[in-house]
């Protein structure tokens, strides 16, 4: 299975759906919380080609996109694909 990487932030909605939604999955992730990490932050947007909205998900090299990106992927299917389960 691929790493799943989560770039996260404090009181986030959307942050708390995706880890959710992984979750419900059985799927393992890593979580960055960049409230208060400037350089983790900054990493982030390098790695997100500037996105600056929470959460920001990595799938193995991919970069995902958001908690809407991910239901998406869900939901249609290829989500499964791209973790390799």
């Amino acid at each position: 299975m691929r790493k799943v990487l989560i770039y996260t932030g404090p009181i986030c909605n959307y942050c708390s759906a995706a880890k959710h939604l992984l979750s419900k999955k059985k799927i393992r992730y890593e979580e960055v919380d960049i409230g208060n990490n400037t350089e983790k932050r900054e990493e982030m947007l390098r790695k997100s080609n500037g996105a600056k909205t929470v959460p920001q998900i990595f799938i193995g090299d991919k970069h995902v996109g958001g908690y809407v990106e991910l239901k998406a992927l869900e939901n249609n299917g290829e989500l499964d694909s791209l973790l390799e389960i």
